[in-house]
């Protein structure tokens, strides 16, 4: 994310026929979806693949430099997708807050933000890659399989209150 924090609004207001709350004081900050997507274990991810199809997978997410960051094999079907069509969308809840975060997918390659991100999943999950030569390796697979990286830039998100009726729409552009 570039630029400083999104700009948060109301998911809807008085002229929508909608029993959700129009009240400006449920509008959630940033840093609460934040604190949701970095602390998730587990979150889901949506491509398109190449005929139009959904395509959603679970995944376990870390957050490096303002994004989240995921890793995934490069022959993976998601791969694949985001190779053709850069737009995902990642979803994740938590006792307070579900979420929707609507983003464009780049690959990370610079050796020094491999290295960020493999020690970010070393400390969220103990799960150790090895860089070397400007590419990722599991270790403790059978091979010593491949692995990329891919951070997401959000471009808007949506949260729902635990309670129901409440929206936020963040904007990041």
């Amino acid at each position: 994310m570039t630029g400083g924090s999104p700009t948060a609004e109301l998911l809807f207001d008085e002229r929508d026929a909608t029993p959700m709350s129009t009240d400006e004081a449920t509008v959630k900050p940033w840093h609460e979806a934040r604190a949701c997507l970095e602390s998730a274990p587990k979150a889901w991810l949506s491509t398109v693949r190449p005929d139009g199809r959904a395509h959603a997978m679970p995944l376990m997410p870390v957050w490096v430099d303002d994004a989240p960051v995921f890793a995934t094999r490069p022959t993976s079907r998601k791969a694949k997708n985001l190779a053709r069509n850069h737009h995902c969308v990642i979803t994740v809840s938590d006792d307070t807050l579900d979420l929707v975060v609507e983003g464009e997918v780049t690959q990370v390659r610079a050796e020094s933000e491999l290295r960020r991100v493999a020690a970010t999943f070393m400390a969220k999950y103990g799960w150790e890659f090895t860089v070397r030569n400007g590419n990722v390796y599991d270790g403790s697979l059978p091979g010593s399989p491949e692995y990329g990286f891919y951070r997401v830039t959000p471009t808007r998100a949506f949260g729902y209150g635990s309670d129901g009726l409440t929206a936020t729409r963040w904007r990041f552009r």
